[in-house]
C-alpha cells in the first residue's frame, strides 16, 4: 500500500511551522528526498506556468520551497513546462506570474524548446500508438511533479496525471504535427473544427484566445488553419453561442491521458519521481485559459507521494468531502452539501483517468494517508 502524506490548509497555531510553506517543508522532510535523488543529479520540477490572466497556479513560494529542499539534498533542480503558447511569450507569462530565476531560486526552462517541437517519439499504447514526449523530460534523470488541482473542461479534473500527460507531451511534432502531440489526446480522427454560422455571434473571442493565431474571419466567414491548429479546444470553450465544436469521446480521452502519462513516466528509472498535489485555489478551469475564476472549493491542503495513482485517488477522496463555495461557478447548481463538485461542473467521467492509470500499472488506488 502506497503512502500519501497530507498537510491540511487549516491553520491552528499562529506560527511559521503551521503555515502552508512550513507544512510543505515538513512534507518534503517526511518523504526523504535522499531516497529518490542523488548528489548533483538534475531534477526537473514540472509545473504549469499559467497564462496571462490565469494566476491561480502553484504559487512561487511553494515552488521555492521545493527547489530549496532539492538543493538541500544535493540535487540540481530547475522549473520546467512544455510550450503552451509561443515559447518566448510563455516565459514572459511565467515571469509575470512570479516564476523566474530570482523568485524560485533556479532556472526556468521550456521542456520542448522555444518552438514546442523539440521532442522524442515514445510508444504510448493502443489508443495513441506513439506520442511526442518533450526531449528535456525524456532525458532528465529525475522529476518532481507539482500540480495545481482544479477542474477542466475536457478532463473534468486536472491533477498529476493530466500535468504529466499533457504537460510532458509537446503540442506538435516537427514532422507529424498535432497528430503526434497533445492533439492526439484531444480529438478523434482528424478532429476538424466545426463552425455553425447560424449560431455564431461574431464576437471574435475565438480569434483572441487562439494561442497560434490560427483562426481568422473574412467578413463574416470563419476560417482556420487545419495544419497549424493544436486542437486545444480553447475556442470552443469561450464561444458563447456554441458555434464551434470539436469531436470528442470522453472515455477515450481519459484513457488517452493515462496512456500518455505512462509514456512520459516510462522514460524514468524506478523511484526517480515524486508527486505533489496542491489542493489550493481550486477553480473550475485549466490554468491555460486567459482568466481564472474564483475557487469552487475551499483550500484543502497539500499531498505528496511517490505513487501517481495513490496521490490522485487521495486528492479525489478529499475533494468529494468538500462543500461548494458560494458566489462561485457552483451557484445555481443546487448543491448544498458535500458532493462530486468537479463532476457537477463538467459532467465528465474524470475518475476513468485514475482507473486506467492503475490498470496500466502506474500505481495503486489503495493508499495509507499520513497527516503531517
Amino acid at each position: 500500500m502506497s503512502k500519501v502524506y497530507f498537510a491540511s490548509a487549516r491553520i491552528k497555531k499562529w506560527k511559521y511551522a503551521d503555515s502552508m510553506p512550513g507544512k510543505l517543508e515538513n512534507l518534503l522532510r517526511e518523504i526523504n528526498l535522499l531516497r529518490y535523488f542523488e548528489k548533483d543529479e538534475w531534477v526537473a520540477v514540472k509545473t504549469h506556468l499559467g497564462s496571462e490572466g490565469a494566476h491561480r497556479i502553484v504559487r512561487p513560494v511553494f515552488l521555492r520551497k521545493v527547489i530549496d529542499a532539492l538543493k538541500g539534498a544535493g540535487a540540481k533542480p530547475f522549473i520546467t513546462d512544455t510550450v503552451r503558447i509561443k515559447g518566448l511569450d510563455y516565459l514572459e507569462v511565467a515571469n509575470h506570474n512570479g516564476i523566474n530565476h530570482l523568485s524560485v531560486g533556479s532556472p526556468v526552462v521550456l521542456a520542448d524548446g522555444l518552438y514546442g517541437n523539440d521532442n522524442i517519439m515514445v510508444k504510448a499504447g493502443e489508443i495513441l500508438g506513439e506520442i511526442a514526449v518533450s526531449s528535456l523530460i525524456h532525458d532528465v534523470p529525475a522529476m518532481v511533479v507539482c500540480s495545481h488541482v482544479k477542474g477542466h473542461i475536457q478532463a473534468g479534473y486536472g491533477g498529476a496525471i493530466k500535468n504529466v500527460a499533457m504537460g510532458g507531451v509537446s503540442s506538435s511534432h516537427r514532422h507529424c504535427g498535432w497528430k503526434c502531440g497533445r492533439g492526439a489526446m484531444h480529438t478523434i480522427g482528424e478532429g476538424k473544427l466545426m463552425w455553425d454560422a447560424e449560431k455564431c455571434e461574431l464576437c471574435l473571442q475565438c480569434v483572441e484566445i487562439c494561442p497560434l493565431e490560427a483562426i481568422k474571419f473574412e467578413g463574416e466567414i470563419f476560417g482556420y488553419s487545419e495544419n497549424g491548429c493544436w486542437r486545444c479546444g480553447r475556442c470552443t470553450r469561450v464561444c458563447p453561442g456554441v458555434a464551434l465544436t470539436l469531436p470528442g469521446d470522453d472515455e477515450r480521452f481519459m484513457k488517452a491521458l493515462a496512456e500518455a502519462a505512462k509514456a512520459v513516466l516510462g522514460t524514468f528509472r524506478p523511484n526517480k519521481i515524486i508527486y505533489i498535489n496542491f489542493l489550493t485555489e481550486i477553480q473550475p478551469e485549466c490554468d491555460c485559459m486567459p482568466s481564472a475564476d474564483v475557487p469552487v472549493i475551499q483550500d484543502q491542503g497539500i499531498l505528496i507521494s511517490d505513487d501517481i495513482v495513490a496521490v490522485e485517488q487521495a486528492t479525489i477522496d478529499i475533494l468529494l468531502k468538500a462543500k461548494p463555495l458560494p458566489q462561485s461557478a457552483m451557484d445555481g447548481l443546487k448543491i448544498e452539501d458535500a458532493a462530486d463538485i468537479l463532476f457537477h461542473l463538467s459532467q465528465k467521467p474524470y475518475k476513468l483517468q485514475i482507473e486506467e492509470a492503475e490498470r496500466l500499472g502506474l500505481g495503486s488506488k489503495d493508499y495509507e494517508l499520513i497527516e503531517i
